[in-house]
């Protein structure tokens, strides 16, 4: 089963789980330190969430979606490059609480999306290696013209 990721920034995570458990009638599949998921399976749909600054709006952190396998991903990035689109891979990263093997691609606004398999579970919040990573939490600022596919941590378990 496939299923899309939103991957928010929220300020107030403890309150931003009340709202989210209170609209979908469930806990979050994973909680740590800054962070917490919701697997649904209807809508089918992982909902990330992760801790950001005190006071700032909640906003968009990135987008994804989540396949059951390597091969998946594998074939994704395959796809998308002869789309002609410009991708970054990352394999075996640790992030956010999971290992991961990903691809990225970023749309026309920029909008950085994911295509990614959950390998299995990890101690650590864990960072990316990409130059665009910020060094909060797990995830990445926007790509730059250098790198339009620049990619992050999913946080996708």
């Amino acid at each position: 089963m496939s299923r899309a990721q939103l991957a928010l920034r929220v300020s107030d995570l403890e309150a931003s789980i009340a709202f989210y458990s209170k609209l979908f009638g469930t806990e979050p599949a994973k909680r740590r330190e800054g962070y917490a998921n919701f697997a649904l399976t209807e809508p089918p749909l992982k909902l990330v969430l992760i801790e950001g600054e005190p006071g700032e709006e909640t906003r968009l952190d990135h987008l994804g979606v989540e396949v059951e396998s390597t091969e998946q991903v594998n074939a994704a990035t395959t796809r998308l490059e002869e789309a002609g689109l410009a991708t970054v891979e990352e394999n075996d990263t640790s992030c956010c609480y999971a290992l991961q093997d990903k691809v990225w691609v970023h749309g026309p606004g920029k909008e950085p999306w994911e295509v990614y398999v959950v390998k299995a579970d990890a101690d650590t919040l864990g960072k990316s290696a990409d130059p665009n990573t910020t060094g909060e939490g797990c995830r990445t600022s926007q790509a730059t013209e250098e790198t339009p596919a620049a990619a992050g941590c999913a946080c996708g378990q």
